[in-house]
């Protein structure tokens, strides 16, 4: 009787030499830079991810498999000033180097902590992904569902063949990242949407990160030349305060007030399901009272998310001079896009984005 290997059985074979901008040896410990963490891994151990490991004092990292694959609205990642109404192909692996009790891509992002999370890894190889987007007419690929700066190795072999076909290329990613790796992805990455999950370092660390990091790499991302966009999911009673919400729309508009901020709403998942007692979402009015915030605090982009339809006619881009509907939206779905050349219709100003053709 065969026995089919196991999901690590399988991971431990996927796998290649980590980057050499991406380690600094130590004798027989590694020390990995792929993301805040900077762990310093021994002999036959993995890292604070679970999927970079110290083999024979070289660090090995995952390659050629993706444990999740969807096209759909570049509007879902959520990108909203990068090319409106078109599709990216996304892309992930396995393993996080977070564990949000509420993640809603667990099955992912927790593989390899929680046996109930199954994602079964598909082999391929870069050309592989690159041939699907072209297919699909998909303009963007994005590296999403797990947390892709751990997995920054195998995403830049992929966006190094995407770019020889014209592709864009994005990341979707938690912040927690380091000068180091944003140097190795950035020839190759122009897309760059950070999940702020708060503005409180005790909450951080409560899912496995540190405030501080994901602030500083906010800075740095948009000091390099990414696009970048951010998110919060706004979660009852864990970061829905006003003066939470005030204080990352005020972190954010110092740095620049054309940072799109998305407030999204948390549903029921994970560990913070039914089960647990959360039998609600975020309410509308809550979404809208963090718009009202972001607006105050000079942001010119402020989208709520996740509910369709319930927030009036704030899923819109307005041109930031003379108000004029630049794109108008429907949950993903782009309504109208009366842009010219990424331009106001109305006055000419140039709206911030990467817009694309």
């Amino acid at each position: 009787m065969t026995l089919l290997p196991t999901v690590k059985e399988l991971l431990d074979e996927a796998t290649r030499p980590a980057a050499p901008e991406l380690v600094v040896r130590d004798g027989e410990r590694v020390r990995c830079l792929a993301c805040g963490h900077r762990c310093v891994i021994p002999e036959g151990r993995a890292g604070i991810c679970k999927v970079r490991t110290n083999r024979g004092g070289e660090l090995h990292v995952p390659w050629g498999y993706v444990g999740a694959l969807q096209c759909d609205p570049i509007e879902k990642k959520p990108f909203y000033h990068a090319f409106p109404g078109r599709d990216a192909l996304t892309f992930g692996m396995l393993g996080c180097d977070y564990h949000c009790p509420y993640c809603q891509n667990w099955l992912t992002s927790q593989a390899l902590r929680d046996p109930r999370a199954v994602a079964p890894p598909r082999l391929c190889e870069p050309i592989d992904l690159v041939n699907l987007a072209l297919r699909h007419d998909a303009p963007v690929l994005v590296s999403s569902y797990n947390e892709p700066l751990i997995t920054s190795d195998w995403a830049v072999d992929v966006f190094r063949v995407a770019r020889e076909h014209g592709l864009v290329c994005g990341y979707v990613s938690n912040g927690n990242a380091t000068p180091e790796v944003l140097r190795y992805i950035r020839p190759l990455v122009d897309l760059y949407k950070v999940d702020l999950k708060g503005f409180d370092d005790r909450h951080y660390r409560q899912l496995g990160g540190v405030l501080k990091n994901v602030l500083d790499s906010i800075e740095r991302i948009k000091a390099m030349g990414f696009w970048l966009e951010v998110a919060t999911l706004v979660v009852p009673g864990f970061n829905d305060g006003d003066a939470e919400l005030r204080a990352i729309a005020r972190f954010l508009a110092g740095v620049s007030p054309e940072i799109p901020w998305h407030v999204t709403a948390f549903h029921p998942d994970y560990k913070m399901d039914e089960s647990a007692g959360y039998e609600h979402g975020t309410p509308a009015a809550t979404l809208l009272r963090a718009y009202d915030i972001g607006k105050e605090a000079g942001l010119w982009f402020v989208y709520p998310g996740n509910l369709p339809g319930r927030v009036g006619d704030r899923e819109h881009t307005y041109c930031p001079r003379c108000g004029a509907v630049a794109v108008e939206r429907l949950g993903f779905s782009v309504l109208r896009n009366t842009m010219s050349a990424g331009r106001c219709s109305s006055c000419g100003k140039a709206i911030p984005g990467a817009w694309g053709a």
